[in-house]
């Protein structure tokens, strides 16, 4: 199991959209039942993104799971095609901008998924074991510059 990567910069646009508005609401004395929804809803945004995604590998499927128990996308391991580096902001079960996208082969609608784990060789070495064919494209570059490097 490895859980998903998590990035300061997308928890930061989620809470810098949220904020100004319950700001506002707080100084104009806007309709408390709104205030609640808009504070469930920024809570709710960052638990999601806090503790939200895990990818699991059992036998020949790899697994994306909201929350550890909700499944929200599966491709087999045997039709990985390949793994690669991919900043697509595309709505994926990963909490950061800086993903691996597994593009297979398989008859699903669409043709890969972007996930984002912590331990990325890690987690390439093990679909590797599965599937010694996957081509990997996942150059590292480090920087102090590079904003797409800073997760948790």
């Amino acid at each position: 199991m490895f859980r998903s990567r998590i990035s300061v910069l997308l928890l930061g646009l989620v809470l810098a959209v949220f904020i100004p508005r319950i700001i506002s609401m707080i100084k104009y004395m806007i309709n408390s039942g709104s205030f609640t929804l808009s504070g469930i809803l920024v809570f709710g945004a960052v638990m999601f993104l806090l503790c939200g995604f895990r990818y699991v590998i059992s036998g020949d499927k790899l697994y994306g799971k909201i929350f550890w128990i909700i499944p929200s996308e599966s491709v087999k391991i045997s039709d990985i095609v390949s793994v690669e580096r991919s900043y697509n902001p595309l709505s994926s079960a990963a909490a950061s901008l800086k993903r691996l996208a597994v593009n297979s082969s398989g008859g699903s609608v669409f043709s890969y998924i972007l996930i984002s784990p912590v331990r990325e060789q890690e987690f390439i070495e093990d679909l590797k074991s599965v599937n010694p064919n996957i081509k990997v494209n996942v150059p590292v570059k480090k920087g102090i510059l590079r904003i797409w490097d800073w997760d948790i």
